[in-house]
């Protein structure tokens, strides 16, 4: 893995993590856009600017690829190093969460 792309990555904003943990599953923006609402019950909305410029830029890095183009949305799909920098980010946010769970 690119240090760089490490370094960029990890830590994540919580929108490129939600991203790249929907993108597990082939997706478009706008269902990835829902999920996310879905599963922060509101807390986190993606403007459809962000969304696509988080696309993009996972794109251009080799995080997420272009599947196909169904009724003009583009389906993208995590990659490997998409998954590497998502496995590196969830063992981080665990550690986390044990950390705190610790102090209490």
């Amino acid at each position: 893995m690119d240090a760089h792309i490490q370094k960029v990555y990890v830590p994540m904003t919580e929108t490129g993590f939600y991203i790249l943990l929907c993108l597990r599953e082939e997706a478009h923006g706008y269902s990835i856009v829902q999920r996310v609402e879905a599963l922060t019950a509101g807390a986190l909305r993606i403007s459809p600017g962000t969304m696509y410029g988080s696309l993009s830029k996972m794109e251009k890095d080799g995080l997420i690829r272009f599947v196909r183009e169904e009724e003009k949305r583009k389906i993208y799909h995590i990659t490997d190093l998409g998954r590497q920098i998502l496995e590196l980010e969830m063992k981080r946010i665990e550690r986390l969460y044990r950390n705190m769970m610790e102090v209490r």
